[in-house]
């Protein structure tokens, strides 16, 4: 038997079902409340559904092998790249941020003008920089065949997980307050990328694939140090 005769709230035609046969309306909606409304803001922006403890597990398990896959066609479970490199710099700029601030307030270390810089301006210094870090990894490793736009994808889903993986090394300075994170990160970010570039670029000689990546990180990682260093000197 057909279901009760609904009015549909947007365009006032007399249907039964669960959607309007006329606008394809929900003939049933939530009320509005604030928590309704910052999931939307939420998922506006982030698009986060079930592909983000996905993507985040196949680029801890499968790093390199996961973006070769996407850039080859399969997507469907995946998070979009732009959308998880925002929410992982999102949350390593806040997590940075917070450490820096519970420093100075609970264990007299830790700086001001860092913990203001990573809460305002470090996620959008990131998105700034990666079409730069992309650019020289494209042109160091242009043999292997793939475009500048595919490098971008590959380099987005590369550096989300390194911003998780920062934010958990800068944990480390509840134990050690004075602690120089950057000799630790420099390490695990050559580690992690060198795995993820010899299972992404596989057209390549692992030897030239090695040396290429040790380039691409020290070039990389003295220019996003100095320009964080100056960035955070000017905006005190």
């Amino acid at each position: 038997m057909p279901g009760p005769q609904i009015q549909c709230a947007h365009c006032k035609t007399i249907v039964s079902g669960n959607f309007c046969s006329e606008c394809g309306q929900p003939l049933v909606t939530q009320r509005l409340s604030i928590a309704s409304i910052l999931h939307e803001v939420f998922h506006f922006f982030t698009h986060l559904d079930h592909g983000f403890p996905y993507t985040l597990k196949k680029l801890c398990t499968a790093p390199g092998t996961m973006q070769r896959e996407y850039i080859e066609g399969s997507r469907a479970k995946q998070q979009k790249p732009f959308s998880m490199f925002f929410i992982c710099a999102t949350i390593a700029a806040l997590v940075i941020y917070w450490v820096n601030l519970l420093l100075i307030q609970h264990f007299n270390a830790g700086d001001n003008n860092e913990a203001a810089f990573f809460h305002k301006y470090w996620t959008m210094l990131q998105i700034l920089m990666l079409p730069v870090y992309a650019l020289i990894t494209w042109l160091l490793f242009k043999k292997a065949g793939y475009n500048y736009g595919e490098i971008i994808v590959f380099q987005l889903y590369l550096f989300s997980f390194l911003f998780i993986v920062l934010s958990l090394i800068h944990l480390l300075k509840f134990i050690f307050p004075h602690l120089e994170t950057r000799w630790i990160e420099l390490p695990a970010i050559i580690l992690y990328t060198t795995i993820t570039n010899l299972n992404f670029f596989t057209q390549l000689k692992k030897g030239l694939t090695i040396l290429l990546t040790i380039i691409s990180i020290s070039l990389c990682f003295v220019m996003a140090s100095y320009i964080q260093d100056l960035l955070v000197k000017v905006f005190s």
